[in-house]
């Protein structure tokens, strides 16, 4: 694949495709036209849940709740498994059984236990395990009283909660919350959804554990995904390595900006640019900052630029071949201008905190100047000042992506990392040390210290921005962003072991 932003994506590996509403409803119709009818999916599925229950539970009073639609139908299920099992079964019904219809109804009808309504004796006094399978993935309301409650009291009795599909209150698209409660497990089924890896819905899933219930892989291609679970699988083709008779010059030539008076945000990037593998790094620096970067790095090069210089003497290098302005750069017409005659060679660029928000007052301006590859690393407040843009945090992130011609990486505890063509990857690997000042900073050095190497620009965002979850999960506690750099070795060289088939 080339270097470009524009029409890259992700090598199809389709274990780690996430499935919105309308294409996984679509993978049960596919399933049921290649032999497995709605009951035999809606068994399958119930069974799942009560042996991922059985395997973590010992019997005990378990009150299934169950819903109006096929998630209720999983839940007849997986109370008929569990009270086979010994455990001592309760059911309440958020609707009269009339109600229910098809595979849920035929389900329901199996039951030979008592079924109670869901009203506000709620999941009573002796339960010890709630099994939620009121909602699904499409709920986009709020899950009304009955419901609220139930899963209230056992949230605030700290019971263990179950929630089949995806905590009900949770969209299964958005990962919005419409009164959703914690759930200790989830378990779904075939693929994950978008809701399981988007906020607050990850947060509130606990343990995801997806089943598989019969669904033959090939109906993954007739589906054509777009959305991904990011993993090394679908980029670690295309990571850079050092070749045997390469030389540095072979591994690219990065080149940043340095800000001043602010200097610590340019040095983190210069020394992740280079631990993530780039041949050299220069780091271009106002010159009376030059004796501060000068003395804290000793592998990179450090550029003094007098005052008035233009970078002309060193874009005519063509040997730098990836390029990053923004971290301690400062906001205003100056950092624009460099951003601009940066994006005029058309070679790589990596556009990150004050560079996005010097264009804040004209972010066309910004969008028309982007021709060649491009990485945009906004946070939250960057991007509302560039992009007017609805819907969830996965439809914002590609229609940014798709208006700039930019991968953007929407930046948070659950990134999104998304091309021009529409292809996104969400990332779920990042732990809560990450919120950290600088640790931005690293991430722009390392997708610039990739991109260097010649790796396309989505997959050098995503591959940036899993190494640097992965990295910070092996620090722990206590992480601070100069950590990050001088952890890259053991993250590259675990990817370099597990390259030939090897599992994470």
């Amino acid at each position: 694949m080339s270097a470009s932003g524009k029409g890259s994506e992700p090598s199809l590996d389709l274990r780690h495709a996430v499935l919105d509403g309308p294409r996984m409803s679509a993978a049960d119709r596919l399933a049921c036209t290649g032999g497995i009818d709605d009951h035999a999916l809606m068994a399958r599925a119930g069974t799942a849940v009560a042996q991922a229950i059985m395997q973590r539970w010992s019997p005990r009073a378990t009150c299934v709740l169950c819903g109006p639609g096929n998630n209720g139908g999983d839940g007849f299920v997986v109370a008929r498994v569990l009270a086979d099992a010994g455990f001592s079964v309760s059911v309440a019904l958020l609707v009269p059984l009339a109600k229910l219809r098809g595979a849920a109804r035929q389900h329901a009808e199996a039951w030979h236990g008592p079924v109670r309504a869901l009203d506000a004796t709620g999941i009573g006094e002796d339960c010890q395990l709630v099994v939620d399978a009121l909602f699904g993935t499409g709920l986009s309301r709020p899950i009304g009283r009955p419901a609220a409650q139930a899963l209230g009291e056992a949230f605030s009795r700290c019971l263990p909660i179950v929630s089949v599909d995806i905590p009900s209150g949770v969209n299964g698209d958005s990962g919005a919350t419409f009164g959703a409660v914690q759930a200790t497990l989830t378990v779904s089924f075939f693929r994950k959804k978008p809701g399981h890896l988007l906020q607050p819905g990850r947060m509130l899933c606990g343990e995801i554990l997806i089943a598989d219930i019969g669904i033959d892989e090939s109906v993954l291609r007739a589906l054509a995904p777009d959305t991904f679970e990011n993993h090394p699988a679908l980029w670690q083709r295309s990571l850079p390595r050092a070749q045997a008779l390469g030389h540095k010059y072979l591994r690219g030539h990065a080149l940043l900006l340095g800000g001043y008076p602010l200097t610590g945000a340019g040095r983190l990037a210069a020394r992740a640019a280079a631990r993530v593998g780039a041949g050299l790094t220069t780091i271009c620096v106002p010159e009376q900052a030059f004796h501060i970067y000068a003395a804290s790095l000793t592998s990179i090069m450090v550029h003094a630029m007098a005052a008035g210089a233009t970078l002309e003497p060193l874009l005519a290098d063509t040997r730098f071949n990836a390029l990053l302005i923004g971290p301690g750069a400062g906001i205003g017409a100056h950092t624009r201008a460099q951003t601009l005659r940066f994006l005029q060679t058309r070679r790589a660029v990596v556009i990150d905190a004050d560079a996005l928000s010097s264009f804040a007052d004209d972010p066309a301006e910004l969008d028309r100047a982007i021709q060649g590859p491009c990485v945009m690393t906004p946070h939250d407040g960057e991007f509302a000042r560039l992009f007017d843009t609805a819907g969830d945090k996965l439809e914002r992130a590609r229609q940014a992506a798709r208006r700039s011609g930019a991968v953007l990486v929407l930046k948070g505890s659950d990134t999104v990392i998304a091309a021009p063509d529409g292809h996104a990857i969400i990332n779920a690997n990042a732990p809560a040390t990450l919120a950290t000042a600088g640790s931005g900073d690293v991430l722009a050095g390392m997708i610039l210290g990739l991109l260097a190497q010649g790796m396309p620009a989505f997959h050098a965002a995503a591959a940036a921005v899993w190494m640097h979850g992965d990295a910070a999960s092996r620090f722990g506690a206590g992480l601070i962003a100069d950590d990050l750099p001088d952890l890259l070795p053991q993250v590259l060289n675990t990817l370099e072991q597990t390259r030939h088939g090897g599992a994470f």
